[in-house]
């Protein structure tokens, strides 16, 4: 309530001038002189008095139908029940003036109808918009007014209302309209002057610049106070106690907050000797009433008045005790306030404190994952890549299905690394889709391969549908891919015999983008209708008693997840016995079939019957350069190791050579590192990274520093090859 009245006020002035039409002097001079003292009544804050005159020219007005007097008179009711705070009465007045200055066809009753509308209406949470509307109103119809500065009100009220709710980008525009029309007035008005250096300093304390916003209450409240202006000076000071709180100098906002007290106590203080003398003019109104009727009565009359007057001193006595009791009640409340505002100093210390500890506490986590990714996946290089090789070299049967188990078991750890890490990188948000062309069948007849030594030993049948009408398309291929794998994996876990199906149809394809929907079933153990929401949780597996069913429990929930990242939601039919369905669309863009797409058009057969292509490896775990060099050698590679930058760097300078293999991670010099050395003195030769890394935490930065391409550990032996052979092919810039 307190946010326009003011401002009503100063519209309120503007509109003297028009209720002084009427043609009978007589009636022109009696109306104008209700409408004066009720407008007098009201700025002395003798709200009963305003509102007995307002009454009066209602019903005078009425008899000849004057709209302008009828205006007059029910906004003086509507501004003056709104400084009573009784909004209901307040609107009501405020509707039957806007009835009035409709039919007035006055554009100066319309506009400041409109604009007290908008005071009530904007002060009610529920009802903003409702107000703001009002108040464009009232801005359309004051800018048809010629010579008018009426629309600096409107355009304040709306600044008001934005800041109020703390939308400062949206004041800011009305706040500068509203200054250039105050610096454009004819009259400096000290009313306006500090309301508006209020909202400015409102403004500039949302936006935390609070020695500017200093500056603009100090001027408000300067204004306020060399007028004695009590309200608009217990605004400023509240408002510049919130700004002072805000930037923590809390002894001046406890300062601040004293003097809006103050002020409030004035008009308190100011309103209630007003309705007391309201009272007693009332009451002496009565008994010249009752003397004119009967002189009889007098002394009787005098009897009265005597009871009264006592009552009234009674009256006075009791009110004084209470403001006694007020006044100590007041001083208790700023006891306590400044105890609890030296609290919440204190708290939001510990709350800062607390927060760098959680952001500390966060970054050494995500440190730690990155190194435990390093650290865990380069010795299952080794692992993985030795026990690749001792099955392709072993001929004996002894010892071939102990090999086998143990690269079962790293394949099975590396899964069981790569889930966690995902999961940690979802958590933290910090996985994001990238968009390259794909082809649908390609990528699905990878996923199948991948399975296909586990279908074999299940005796599962897996079938794959593609719709051939799929074009190529743009999208993020290997999140596509993490899915399906995790889907199909879990159907391969859990079906021992029987059918497993994928498959990919083209529901719609329109203004280049096409609706994909995808599908993984099996008939399998299936799901229990209780279990189906359950399996979606973070480390969560049906209960079994077969050992084979065992795993982490993180397959589902990074499909949900990622299918979420798509836009998209996974679904489930499930029938416990029968097996399972899993189904989700995704949107995709449709490309064009991209070069990565195409055969590349030489057979890798011409690289190797060329003179052996020779390979620098750039490792300085032994392990991992024993693994590296034997699987290139069996492709009959030529070989050399470094076991440094510093040794790449020197071999490189002296030795010509075809392709270069760079570890990322090395003491000293870095791969990163040591590609910069090389591309200051040979810009053509490729050089591949190979990293235990999670490739995309710095994919930017391996390429950045000038490498072609990225292997991670530990890798895929045909993956491999083909990344070698790709950059083998690339024509020299």
């Amino acid at each position: 309530m307190r946010k326009n009245y003011l401002l009503s006020v100063f519209g309120f002035l503007l509109c003297f001038a028009v209720f002084s039409q009427s043609s009978n002097k007589s009636y022109k001079s009696f109306t104008d002189s209700l409408a004066n003292a009720a407008s007098m009544a009201y700025f002395d804050y003798d709200f009963n008095r305003s509102i007995e005159h307002s009454l009066e020219l209602i019903e005078v007005a009425s008899i000849r139908n004057d709209f302008y007097n009828l205006n007059h008179a029910y906004n003086i009711l509507g501004v003056t029940y709104e400084k009573l705070e009784d909004t209901t009465r307040a609107q009501e007045n405020y509707v039957k003036a806007l009835e009035f200055a409709r039919s007035s066809n006055n554009d100066t009753l319309l506009w400041y109808a409109y604009n007290n509308l908008g005071n009530i209406y904007s002060s009610n949470k529920k009802t903003i918009e409702k107000g703001l509307n009002y108040y464009r109103k009232a801005l359309e119809v004051s800018s048809r007014i010629p010579g008018s500065d009426q629309a600096l009100t409107p355009v304040m009220n709306i600044a008001w209302t934005y800041l109020e709710n703390h939308s400062y980008n949206k004041a800011l525009p009305y706040l500068q309209r509203a200054w250039n029309l105050f610096k454009n007035s004819k009259e400096e008005d000290l009313l306006t002057k500090s309301n508006l250096n209020t909202l400015f300093g409102m403004y500039y304390s949302g936006k935390e610049d609070f020695d500017l916003s200093r500056e603009y209450f100090e001027v408000g409240i300067e204004a306020a106070e060399k007028d004695t202006l009590i309200a608009e000076a217990s605004f400023a000071y509240e408002e510049f106690a919130k700004m002072l709180f805000k930037s923590g100098s809390f002894n001046e906002a406890y300062t601040a907050l004293d003097k809006h007290q103050t002020f409030r106590e004035k008009i308190f203080d100011k309103d209630k000797q007003l309705q007391r003398k309201a009272v007693y003019e009332r009451f002496q109104t009565e008994e010249f009433k009752k003397d004119l009727q009967a002189a009889k009565r007098e002394q009787l009359y005098k009897d009265e008045v005597l009871e009264k007057t006592q009552q009234l001193s009674v009256v006075m006595v009791i009110s004084l005790i209470v403001m006694f009791f007020f006044v100590i009640l007041l001083f208790r409340n700023n006891k306590v306030r400044k105890k609890l505002i030296s609290q919440l100093k204190d708290k939001n210390g510990e709350l800062k404190l607390a927060k760098e500890e959680a952001e500390r506490l966060s970054s050494l986590k995500t440190r730690f994952f990155s190194t435990v990714s390093h650290e865990l996946r380069t010795p299952l290089y080794g692992v993985v890549g030795l026990a690749s090789l001792l099955l392709e070299e072993n001929k004996g049967k002894e010892q071939e299905d102990d090999l086998r188990s143990l690269k079962f078991s790293a394949d099975y750890l590396l899964a069981l690394i790569n889930d966690v890490l995902q999961m940690n990188k979802m958590e933290a948000q910090l996985i994001h889709l990238e968009n390259s062309s794909f082809d649908m069948n390609s990528l699905f007849q990878g996923i199948i391969k991948t399975f296909e030594n586990t279908r074999k030993n299940k005796c599962v049948q897996l079938d794959l549908e593609v719709d051939p009408s799929i074009p190529v398309l743009v999208g993020d291929s290997m999140r596509l891919s993490q899915i399906m794998m995790n889907l199909v994996g879990n159907a391969v876990k859990f079906t021992e015999e029987g059918r497993i199906w994928i498959k990919a149809e083209n529901k719609s394809c329109s203004n280049g983008k096409c609706l994909i929907y995808f599908e993984v079933g099996d008939t399998g153990i299936g799901i229990p209708q209780n279990k189906q929401e359950e399996i979606f949780e973070e480390f969560s597996q049906l209960k079994t008693q077969n050992l084979n069913y065992q795993g982490t429990g993180l397959g589902l929930p990074i499909v949900k997840k990622l299918v979420e990242l798509f836009g998209s939601k996974i679904n489930i039919q499930s029938t416990e016995g029968e097996g399972s369905v899993f189904s989700f669309t995704i949107e995709f863009e449709q490309g064009e079939e991209a070069e990565s797409l195409k055969p590349l058009g030489i057979d890798i057969s011409e690289i190797e019957e060329k003179t052996a292509t020779r390979i620098l490896i750039v490792d300085d775990n032994r392990i991992n350069q024993v693994v590296t060099r034997r699987i290139l050698e069996k492709r009959d590679f030529q070989c050399l190791v470094a076991n440094s930058g510093e040794e790449a760097l020197e071999i490189l300078k002296s030795t010509p050579l075809d392709i270069v293999l760079m570890d990322v991670n090395m003491p000293g010099m870095n791969g990163m590192e040591t590609t910069v050395k090389i591309r200051e003195f040979n810009s053509h030769i490729p050089v591949i990274a190979l990293t235990a890394v999670e490739v995309g935490e710095m994919k930017e930065e391996i390429l950045a520093a000038g490498m072609n391409d990225i292997i991670n550990k530990p890798y895929d032996i045909p993956q491999f090859f083909n990344t070698i052979f790709r950059n083998l092919l690339q024509p020299v810039a």
